[in-house]
């Protein structure tokens, strides 16, 4: 039977900047992509003699939720804009609500605002390899 809903927490472990949780906001979407390859989605892909073209690339894993946003203590902003101006990846965990924990090595991507009205920051985390479930 599946079971879906929130996203509880990530947690990550960077190498220079420390380690830490990051909590997701309830109630909202989620979404995964767990990486690898791909192929291309383009009905034009294909030869005079009418075979299949297909072009295959690798992608990046990623994730992507809202978090909740402690602007007076843990400064979440702060951490992930350091994260993502690091050139080295930091490992990270996602769980999910059904008990479910997919894992990776990647870092923020992206635009990293926090909106100071919700108090949340939209989050999203990508990385190379695979996605994996733990």
């Amino acid at each position: 039977m599946p079971v879906s809903g929130d996203i509880t927490t990530l947690n990550y472990s960077h190498p220079t900047l420390g380690s830490g949780v990051l909590y997701a906001k309830a109630g909202e979407e989620s979404t995964y992509s767990l990486g690898g390859i791909r192929t291309e989605d383009d009905v034009n892909s294909i030869d005079g003699g009418g075979q299949s073209i297909d072009v295959m690339k690798r992608e990046r894993w990623f994730f992507e939720v809202p978090i909740s946003w402690d602007m007076n203590d843990k400064e979440e902003l702060e951490k992930l804009s350091q994260m993502a101006a690091s050139p080295v990846p930091g490992d990270w965990t996602v769980s999910h609500i059904n008990g479910i924990i997919y894992g990776g090595k990647g870092k923020p991507v992206g635009d990293v605002n926090g909106n100071g009205g919700a108090g949340t920051i939209a989050v999203k985390i990508s990385g190379g390899g695979i996605l994996k479930k733990i």
